[in-house]
């Protein structure tokens, strides 16, 4: 059977109750606030024209993003690979959705809402003490905020050592890629990969 319609749906979901559906805000508050400070890690959700979802990950040291105020977040967009593909979709529909983490806490917090990118020289300024201080920023302009509850990463045990996966025992990027796309390039190994991102930390 096929669920097509929120209808079909809640007949195998019930609605939210209590604090479930009421932890929703509009905005920060000191709670929100001190995650966002010792966060140094979310996932960053948009969208093209075409609805094309994309989610790309996004790091720094925690409190990487800045809080502008109650309503705006400001997240410095670091040195990549130049496919911008979460920049295009901001670009194009300029709607968001993050999913904030912090190592050794099982709860996450959820923000969505709309971005631009910003070239603001006072904005990038913010971030001038960087290895390669950004380009550019994205400003968000948030409409939800909630936290969200640890059993996702309890099931996982995603901070457990338990299903730590050390890096011997699984394929390096360079062999993963050159399998997926052929070609007579020598294989990049880890030790060498991670010498090269170092310098664009």
């Amino acid at each position: 059977m096929i669920i097509n319609t929120v209808e079909e749906l809640r007949k195998f979901y019930e609605w939210p109750k209590g604090r479930a559906k009421d932890k929703v805000l509009e905005g920060l508050e000191k709670h929100s606030k001190n995650f966002l400070l010792h966060s140094p890690f979310f996932v960053m959700s948009t969208f093209d024209h075409n609805g094309q979802a994309d989610a790309s990950p996004r790091g720094g040291k925690p409190g990487f993003v800045k809080v502008l105020d109650d309503k705006t977040l400001l997240v410095p967009d670091a040195k990549g690979n130049n496919r911008v593909d979460s920049l295009v979709n901001i670009v194009e529909t300029g709607n968001i959705g993050c999913l904030f983490l912090i190592p050794g806490i099982d709860e996450t917090l959820r923000i969505n809402g709309k971005a631009i990118l910003t070239a603001n020289a006072a904005y990038l300024n913010m971030f001038s003490d960087e290895q390669h201080p950004p380009k550019a920023c994205i400003q968000i302009s948030i409409s939800e905020v909630f936290l969200h509850c640890a059993k996702a990463l309890m099931r996982s045990k995603l901070w457990s050592d338990t299903n730590r996966q050390e890096r011997p025992g699984f394929p390096t990027m360079g062999t993963m890629l050159s399998e997926q796309l052929g070609g007579d390039a020598p294989t990049e190994d880890q030790e060498d990969m991670v010498k090269r991102y170092l310098k664009d930390l």
